[in-house]
């Protein structure tokens, strides 16, 4: 089991993890859990997203609660079993972040 993180460990990778961005596109905490929706040009640009995204959960052992409509995806990242945030939460955003820019 992933260790959960302590709230100042969650401040600052938060920071990390959203960096320059503007206010709309930035991860969020929310009842102890990573939030964000992204968007897209299209649908399939956004299942495609989320196509490889499944990849890299499958690979890291942690999968998203997700939802999609249309071009828009909505995120929520938690580690149940820490009731909690844990680094994985954070890796797992950061190669969603990834995947947005190739």
């Amino acid at each position: 089991m992933a260790e959960k993180l302590q709230q100042s460990e969650i401040a600052s990778l938060l920071a990390q993890l959203n960096g320059q961005k503007d206010e709309g596109s930035q991860w969020r905490l929310v009842d102890h859990t990573l939030s964000k929706t992204f968007r897209f040009k299209s649908f399939i640009r956004a299942f495609g997203w989320m196509s490889q995204v499944a990849l890299w959960a499958e690979k890291l052992n942690h999968h998203p609660e997700w939802k999609n409509v249309y071009n828009r995806v909505d995120v929520v990242l938690t580690s149940h079993d820490a009731k909690g945030l844990t680094a994985k939460d954070f890796l797992l955003a950061q190669k969603m972040e990834n995947l947005t820019t190739n």
